[in-house]
C-alpha cells in the first residue's frame, strides 16, 4: 500500500522557485477560515444564513479606530455565490454589515431603543407641560437610581474586601480551633457520665 500514497511533486523543467509568492509577503490581503458573527438574510436569493456558519474568506485591513486595526471580510453565499462583506467594529465590539445581506438581530439594539425611547418620552413630557416639578421629578428618581447603584457598588466592594482578607492559615486555625473546643466538649460529656454512673453504682449498692 505504500506505492500508492506519493508525498512527492511534479515540478516542471521550467519551474523558478523565486516566483512564488510568500504568506509574510501576502499579509493580510490572504484567505481566513471563520465563521459567520451573526445571522443575516441575502439580497439576492432572499435565503437565511445563521451565525456559526464556516466560510472561507478574504481579509483586508479597512482602517484604524484608536489604534486598533478594522478588518474587513469577503464571505460569498453558498446557493447564490453573491458576494457580502462584514467589518469589525472595535468601538462597539461587535461587526457591521456593509453589503450584500441585511442583518437579522443586532445585540444591544432593542436595549439602545428602549432607552431611547424613555429619554424622548420624558423631554417630551417635560417639554409639553413646561412643569418644574415634573423636570424635578425625574432628577430626583435619576439621582436616586444613581444612589442605589453607587450604594450596590460599595456593598460588593466591602464583600471583596472581606473576603480577601481571609487566608488559608486564618481558616485552618479557625478549624484547628473548632475542632479543639468539640473535644473539650466530649471528654466533658465522657466525664458528666461516668460520673452518673458511678453514682447509680454507689447508691444502689447502699
Amino acid at each position: 500500500m505504500g506505492e500508492r500514497k506519493v508525498l512527492n511533486k511534479y515540478y516542471p523543467p521550467d519551474f523558478d522557485p523565486s516566483k512564488l509568492k510568500r504568506i509574510s509577503d501576502l499579509g493580510h490581503q490572504g484567505r481566513v477560515r471563520m465563521m459567520l458573527p451573526m445571522s443575516g438574510r441575502c439580497k439576492a436569493c432572499r435565503c437565511f444564513i445563521y451565525a456559526g456558519t464556516k466560510f472561507n474568506s478574504r481579509m483586508e485591513i479597512a482602517g484604524d479606530y484608536l489604534g486598533i486595526k478594522v478588518f474587513r471580510f469577503y464571505f460569498k453565499f453558498t446557493n447564490c455565490l453573491s458576494e457580502f462583506t462584514v467589518k469589525t467594529d472595535p468601538k462597539n465590539l461587535g461587526y457591521t454589515v456593509e453589503t450584500g445581506v441585511t442583518r437579522s438581530f443586532e445585540p444591544g439594539r432593542m436595549e439602545d431603543e428602549e432607552a431611547n425611547r424613555v429619554k424622548r418620552k420624558r423631554v417630551a413630557e417635560e417639554a409639553a407641560v413646561g412643569d418644574v416639578m415634573k423636570s424635578l421629578e425625574n432628577r430626583a428618581r435619576e439621582s436616586k437610581r444613581k444612589m442605589d447603584v453607587l450604594a450596590a457598588l460599595d456593598e460588593i466592594k466591602s464583600l471583596n474586601s472581606r473576603h480577601a482578607k481571609v487566608s488559608v492559615d486564618k481558616m485552618l486555625e479557625n478549624l484547628w480551633c473548632l475542632s479543639a473546643e468539640k473535644e473539650v466538649e466530649l471528654e466533658k460529656e465522657d466525664e458528666a457520665l461516668v460520673k452518673s454512673i458511678l453514682f447509680h453504682i454507689s447508691k444502689g449498692s447502699v
